[in-house]
């Protein structure tokens, strides 16, 4: 995008308006940059992906911890802090660093401002369309979940915000926890004629068929360019099957080659895999499925400046990923000659809101869906004189702050709270509000469980959730973060096999005992026979929250960690 005089001495302003540092203009004109990004090629798509819902401005902290197991150990996706950045070639302290990394999250988050708000994302994704002919925008799912509007009006906001943002074809993910039929309406009569909604792995759980569409063709530019989708894996397992009790889903590897056969055979001159696997699983896949020339991911929620190339016995495929919470927007420029991709431009550009006017049309969109809510959002329950976080492997100080609430309001000893990356960030001095305690709980499944259980089950459950995040077989990763845990300490290793990842689990200084019953909370039960269980995570958190009114710095309970010296997934 090539600014004109009047646009740049805008950015300028609110650059400055910002408070950027020292030599303020070249800092404001250095964060201009960030959006002339020349065209090139004739295929050109847009990326966004795991926004959660949230279509105003926010604070997300990325993780300092994100570990690599095997062959994946210290490798992109898993590298935090100065170990991405000297990967990606980027400096510290400059608007990407803070985009990319945890590094000094309260400063520059002061400096730089919030991020993100599908307002500032429409005008950068229609600066961005109108000076590439054709450009796609796809939405790499786990749009309609995330937030207190979203869960309120079963994700009709953000249905609405995605048709005038401009998406052309989407995959999901936790979109499919409002269940069959919700998601069968949005599909079939909301996106309509506007949005393609794509994914080769679902199929009907009686004789298979297609529950989507696996793929679609659009012709850009004179090149007809296939766009498969691949929805979250393991849905089923992750979430509730009783919410889609008729699909089935997997990875579906071989299907996947077939469908890109498919597409191949049908004209397609350029294949992109839309998925929400989960970066690894992309690399894996992008290894030993052939004919895919782009894979834009989701899932796993990071951000990607630099995609990874990965050889296959086809030849090679680009791998990226777009983070989250519409903080990001990834840009693929590729040049297709004589019915092949001959080269690519990809950069991820991070979506500053001082930086992009907001759009007129969707701040009015936002504010409409918003009124009928906004007393309720707003209601001030406390305040944090600590930064609140979720994001990554192990407990963030969001987390620490929802067990407590479960083990205090619940009255538990020990309480799990599900590894989930999605959730905004607090800084220190903000109001917590409800929408901020939705912005961490809002699913369709909330309720809260108090279980005596026994220390061997403890154990079994720590084990299990650390194999579906530390296998070494991305194949058996089945997203999320490790169960975050309160009350109780342990040591994890996740290098070790299966069974002997967890140690060393104390509480209040004493080992768990194995035949001892212990009083658990948690929240979020996948299984049906649990509605209604007890009340849901929500009420639990503002109850706690009004009745203390200033939370003092949350200390997140982490485990201590064994074998993991010196990996470029772990802050030193």
């Amino acid at each position: 995008m090539n600014l004109s005089r009047r646009e740049f001495a805008s950015v300028m302003a609110a650059a400055l308006a910002a408070g950027f540092p020292l030599q303020r203009e070249a800092g404001a004109a250095q964060a201009a940059g960030l959006y002339e990004l020349p065209r090139s090629g004739n295929v050109h798509l847009l990326h966004m992906t795991d926004c959660h819902a949230q279509l105003l401005p926010i604070y997300f902290r990325e993780p300092s911890v994100n570990l690599g197991v095997g062959a994946m150990r210290g490798q992109a996706p898993h590298r935090v802090g100065e170990h991405l950045l000297k990967a990606a070639g980027l400096k510290s302290g400059t608007a990407q660093a803070h985009a990319l990394t945890f590094l000094d999250f309260e400063r520059a988050a002061r400096q730089y401002g919030k991020v993100g708000g599908f307002a500032h994302l429409a005008t950068l994704v229609k600066q961005l369309k109108a000076g590439r002919p054709g450009a796609l925008l796809l939405d790499g799912g786990d749009t309609w979940q995330g937030s207190a509007t979203a869960l309120w009006t079963q994700g009709q906001d953000m249905v609405d915000a995605a048709k005038l943002l401009g998406v052309d074809v989407m995959t999901g993910h936790w979109d499919f926890t409002y269940g069959e039929e919700r998601i069968k309406k949005i599909v079939e009569q909301d996106f309509a004629g506007k949005v393609d909604f794509v994914a080769q792995n679902v199929k009907t759980s009686d004789f298979g068929d297609p529950v989507f569409k696996p793929y679609v063709i659009k012709e850009m530019n004179g090149v007809p360019v296939a766009i498969v989708g691949q929805a979250f894996p393991y849905t089923p397992i992750a979430n509730p099957a009783w919410l889609t009790p008729n699909w089935t889903f997997g990875i579906r590897e071989s299907e996947m080659q077939e469908t890109v056969n498919e597409a191949r055979a049908k004209g397609a001159q350029a294949v992109v895999l839309l998925s929400h696997n989960g970066m690894d699983v992309d690399l894996k896949m992008a290894s030993r499925v052939t004919g895919i020339d782009a894979i834009l991911g989701g899932h796993t929620h990071d951000g990607v400046p630099v995609p990874v190339i990965v050889k296959n016995p086809g030849g090679q495929t680009i791998v990226t990923n777009a983070g989250s919470n519409g903080k990001f927007l990834g840009v693929l420029d590729l040049d297709v000659k004589d019915g092949k991709v001959a080269g690519f431009n990809y950069r991820l550009l991070p979506v500053f809101a001082n930086l992009l006017p907001a759009d007129t049309a969707m701040n009015e969109l936002i504010a409409k869906v918003r009124a009928p809510y906004s007393a309720k959002l707003g209601e001030k329950l406390a305040v944090t004189e600590g930064t609140l976080y979720r994001r990554g492997n192990f407990n963030g100080s969001f987390d620490q702050l929802i067990l407590d609430a479960l083990m205090k309001v619940r009255g538990a000893e020990i309480a799990f709270s599900p590894g989930f990356r999605w959730g905004t960030s607090l800084l220190p001095g903000q109001a917590i509000t409800r929408e901020h305690v939705m912005d961490q709980t809002a699913i369709s499944y909330p309720w809260t469980t108090l279980t005596d259980m026994r220390g061997d089950m403890i154990k079994t459950i720590l084990e299990d959730v650390g194999d579906n995040l530390f296998n070494p077989d991305p194949y058996y990763q089945q997203g999320g973060d490790m169960v975050r845990v309160g009350g109780l300490t342990y040591t994890c290793e996740p290098g070790a096999k299966m069974g002997e990842r967890i140690q060393d689990m104390r509480l209040g200084g004493k080992l768990i005992e194995a035949g001892k019953t212990y009083k658990v909370a948690g929240w979020a039960p996948v299984a049906e026979a649990s509605k209604n269980a007890g009340p849901p995570v929500w009420e639990v958190v503002e109850s706690y929250l009004k009745a203390h009114k200033v939370i003092k710095p949350v200390k997140p309970n982490t485990p201590k960690l064994v074998g993991v010296a010196g990996d470029p997934g772990l802050a030193a």
